[in-house]
């Protein structure tokens, strides 16, 4: 307990001195909370199901747990050695914590919420690596895993849910090819093989293109990027269809040489109606964060390089994009980006200098920082898209995770760059889960509250729907939009399937509603329109939001298919 004292006393000096090396006299936006001090394991992974319960899991044969498997649960295999628990289920409402069973190793696995609201959760290491697992939300469900769900070993991949309702599973450690799961047709168990894949690798110790980052193009294909470059594959004839050109500044930005990825919020309102299905919405890929390619290898020998403060938008729908090369105000290696409800993006986690892996970075960046895409350059000040925000005073390092709540708040948790469970380092093992509140969750303007979606949770594509909504002010905001986010599956720095659309809407009207009780509350119903295509929005779970001058609702769940 000293030494855990110790520790927490560590981390509150480095949070005060780290804050006053930014400028003692700033005034820092956003809220931070713990919500529990331990979840009895480290979130590795996160997933946010359409309960709004969060699934977290780490790796399986890191050791015993802080957490205990209920009598009857522990598998017969570890019944001599150990009955402890992996994976929870998190409620953020109440805090309450429900440890789940998983047999085989998840380390550094991926997944993806299907189109009818399972996460299916796949490879991982050892006795893992082909597994696929399943998590039906419900009141006593637990982890069901198929042995044999992949065609190849798949440790650090990643997932893309499809306009199918497929999922792609792409790359991983010494795998240069894709598939896809669950397997339901012959064309299922066939491997595709992806030279790209090799051709990024920097060497077998350090790929640099681990995790590649994928993003969904609307036009169906897909956005994959690995290292410094990218492609768009047309997964369906196995080609690639567009080399985009080498991201400039000889950074590397995938694991372990960890950056971050967004595709940034796609305006169906502006392209002039993602109700058509010939029009499709500008399409931008946003890149921040990472560090040399050799940094890995010097932090393994005690050098530690300073992470990049770079970030690259490419505008994947031009016919002949380049890097637009921007600088966040804070270097960053294994940092987290989250699209928030508003369109904005949040940069957390991670650190200053140093790559992902075992003890191989610190000074940890304790910073949120928040990226505005649309705002418009008219400096030589590369910085003026971002604004710094409230510091945590716990260091969130390798193996650390972030995920957006339907109540606008970010999730935050996870942290061990040890080989097990340690609570005796300078960067211990860290159990804990911490809600940050962006700076609209404190604004002093009016947060709307949808009081209904008509039809219903159930949204075809093409479909006019209607939003009721309240409005805590006799006076009408000046922008109202509607947006539509994607729940995503978050490890490793990269939230997969993460998705958010600004969606085609009519004019909101003013009207009565006799069951408020305050004079300054106005109500609201405003048409919606759901995407076109599944190229624009994979078939599955959404959250909607309502936005009234930057500040969210909290989000509605939709099921369009």
């Amino acid at each position: 307990m000293a030494e855990e004292t110790l520790v927490y006393l560590l981390m509150v000096i480095y949070s005060t001195w780290f804050c006053l090396a930014l400028g003692s006299q700033t005034t820092y936006q956003g809220k931070w909370k713990l919500l529990k001090p331990s979840i009895g394991i480290s979130a590795m992974h996160m997933a946010l199901l359409p309960n709004d319960k969060v699934i977290v899991f780490d790796r399986s044969n890191f050791g015993p747990s802080n957490i205990s498997l209920p009598q009857g649960k522990c598998p017969r295999h570890l019944q001599a050695s150990d009955c402890y628990a992996h994976s929870v289920e998190f409620d953020p409402s109440n805090g309450n914590v429900r440890p789940l069973t998983i047999l085989t190793d998840t380390w550094c696995s991926s997944g993806a919420l299907s189109r009818d609201g399972v996460l299916i959760q796949n490879g991982g290491f050892l006795n893992g690596e082909r597994v696929v697992r399943y998590f039906k939300p419900c009141v006593e469900c637990d982890w069901v895993e198929d042995p044999n769900g992949l065609n190849s070993s798949r440790w650090y991949a990643s997932n893309q849910i499809l306009p199918s309702g497929k999922i792609i599973v792409v790359g991983g450690r010494f795998q240069f090819s894709y598939e896809f799961i669950p397997k339901s047709s012959p064309s299922d168990y066939k491997l595709y093989q992806l030279s790209f894949l090799k051709e990024t690798r920097y060497s077998a110790k350090v790929p640099n293109n681990l995790y590649p980052f994928l993003h969904l193009a609307p036009d169906g294909n897909l956005f994959i990027f690995a290292n410094d470059r990218a492609i768009l594959l047309d997964y369906v004839n196995n080609k690639v269809v567009r080399k985009f050109p080498v991201m400039p500044g000889g950074v590397s930005r995938n694991y372990p040489s960890t950056g971050s990825s967004v595709l940034l919020p796609l305006d169906l309102a502006s392209a002039g109606g993602g109700n058509s299905i010939t029009i499709f919405p500008e399409a931008v890929v946003l890149v921040c964060g990472g560090t040399l390619p050799d940094s890995n290898i010097k932090a393994e020998t005690g050098t530690f390089i300073s992470a990049s403060k770079s970030c690259g938008r490419l505008t994947i729908s031009e016919e002949n994009p380049k890097w637009e090369m921007e600088e966040m105000p804070i270097h960053r290696v294994m940092g987290d980006m989250i699209l928030l409800p508003t369109g904005d993006v949040l940069i957390i986690n991670g650190a200053a200098k140093g790559s992902a892996g075992w003890n191989v970075a610190i000074e940890p960046v304790l910073n949120p920082v928040l990226y505005k895409p649309k705002i418009t350059i008219t400096s030589n000040n590369i910085t003026d898209r971002f604004e710094i925000l409230s510091p945590t005073i716990i260091p969130r390092l390798y193996h650390s995770t972030a995920h957006l709540l339907s109540d606008g708040r970010v999730l935050v948790g996870g942290s061990n760059p040890n080989r097990n469970y340690n609570f005796s380092t300078i960067y211990p093992t860290e159990l804990s889960l911490e809600a940050f509140d962006p700076p609209y969750m404190s604004s002093t303007k009016s947060r709307p509250l949808i009081t209904r979606i008509k039809p219903g949770v159930e949204l075809n594509y093409k479909q006019k729907f209607n939003v009721g909504f309240r409005y805590g002010n006799e006076i009408k905001p000046q922008k109202i939009y509607l947006t539509m986010v994607a729940p995503s599956f978050t490890t490793h720095s990269f939230a997969m399937n993460q998705r958010l659309l600004i969606l085609e809407m009519g004019q909101p009207e003013h009207v009565r509603d006799n069951t408020s009780t305050s004079n300054n509350v106005v109500d609201y119903v405003v048409d919606g329109y759901a995407p076109a295509t599944p190229a624009l929005a994979p078939p599955g779970y959404y959250l909607v939001f309502v936005v009234c001058d930057d500040v969210p609702s909290t989000g509605m769940w939709v099921h369009i298919h």
